[in-house]
């Protein structure tokens, strides 16, 4: 139960006023502007679309610079903003086989067709405080040729490039994850609410919206033995994929653009039968962006979230959807946290007396107690003997 605030009306103006003065700072710093947040916090922005549900950077980076870096705020903001856009249609599935790579690596396999890219990343970085950032252009990337740099990247992005998994799907050492002719449209969670059971297309889609701290955390605990999970790096890459839409006057698909997004695919312990040879199975992630810790992640928890599928065990939270899918949106939650500001008076004033009654009636009865007098009773002949 709550109850109505009157009178705050201008108190709520004037916390916007200084939260507008606290976000833009001290005026004597040039503002951030939305480009600066597009280009150089780009992993920032690549979060804020994946769980907001937009690809669109511009958008991201506004919301970003709104929430003040608050990114659960920007996701949000975000997400409010998707519910006003119209809806036009479904994209053909995305094929990443066909992937522009960036970087592309494989912890499973030392050598594979067209090799490891590494990319730029920060899992080769010491992660030491890089202090000549704090003097403008004297990163090393200001240091550094551009357009060396851009036309290496360009010349990584000229061939697509096959996925490491069919090294083993080549051997029938790898289950099989092809839609079916006869395979029921997958559901939409931005328009059904979450039902259970729920197939995986929804669980998945459930996941790339997930916060990224609560599946990092949940597929930490599948790697610590909180799921029968032994998993291997089959492939992560990085890169620009075309998105098709069909048309239905023209009768086929239409390129309307590249995105980028962050692949993973995660190896597993084999499943089999008496019937059934045994074969790897896997965990899926996909993110926007260059998301490599959210996509593995999700990977990692998709497998876990498989169990009772491949007749495992369901012996852990983290293999529980209900558990780990009812949890995993930062927006819900944060909500619901948040929610605990509100005015509770009414609530909090009935379990006030409340706890005041049952304090009230322990002193009475303590007291009558000490008002009483104990008898000692004589033992009878029949006990004493």
């Amino acid at each position: 139960m709550y109850v109505a605030v009157k009178g705050g009306e201008r108190a709520i103006e004037r916390s916007w006023d200084l939260l507008a003065v606290n976000r833009r700072g001290d005026e004597a710093f040039a503002e951030l502007s939305v480009d600066q947040i597009r280009e150089q916090l780009r992993l920032a922005v690549a979060r804020v679309m994946t769980e907001g549900s937009v690809y669109d950077e511009e958008l991201a980076a506004l919301a970003i610079k709104q929430a003040a870096g608050d990114l659960v705020e920007a996701i949000f903001l975000l997400r409010a903003y998707r519910t006003t856009l119209p809806r036009f249609g479904y994209t053909m599935p995305l094929d990443t086989q066909a992937m522009q790579v960036e970087r592309r690596i494989s912890a499973a396999f030392k050598d594979i067709p067209g090799g490891q890219m590494l990319g730029g990343t920060y899992d080769y970085t010491q992660r030491l405080l890089d202090f000549s950032l704090l003097a403008e252009g004297g990163s090393r990337a200001c240091n550094t040729d551009t357009k060396s740099a851009s036309a290496s990247k360009q010349e990584a992005k000229q061939e697509a490039m096959p996925r490491v998994l069919a090294l083993l799907d080549k051997e029938g050492l790898i289950e099989q994850e092809k839609m079916h002719d006869d395979a029921p449209e997958p559901g939409d969670l931005s328009r059904e609410p979450l039902m259970f059971p729920v197939e995986r297309p929804v669980r998945l889609q459930n996941l790339a919206r997930a916060d990224e701290g609560f599946l990092l955390a949940v597929g930490y605990a599948t790697q610590r033995g909180y799921a029968n999970s032994h998993p291997f790096a089959g492939e992560i890459r990085h890169g620009e994929v075309a998105v098709e839409l069909e048309i239905e006057e023209l009768g086929f698909a239409v390129e309307i653009g590249d995105i980028e997004i962050t692949e993973c695919q995660m190896i597993n312990q084999f499943a089999g039968s008496s019937k059934v040879p045994p074969t790897f199975t896997q965990g899926y992630g996909l993110a926007f962006g260059h998301s490599e810790r959210k996509a593995m992640a999700m990977a990692l928890v998709d497998r876990a979230l498989r169990a009772q599928e491949l007749g495992e065990t369901v012996a852990a939270p983290t293999q529980d959807p209900e558990f780990v899918l009812y949890h995993s949106d930062n927006v819900e939650a944060s909500g619901f946290v948040q929610h605990l500001k509100l005015p509770h008076y009414v609530d909090f004033q009935s379990e006030l007396e409340l706890l005041r009654r049952l304090r009230a009636g322990m002193e009475k009865e303590a007291l009558h107690e000490q008002q009483v007098p104990h008898v000692q009773q004589e033992p009878s002949e029949e006990n004493a003997a």
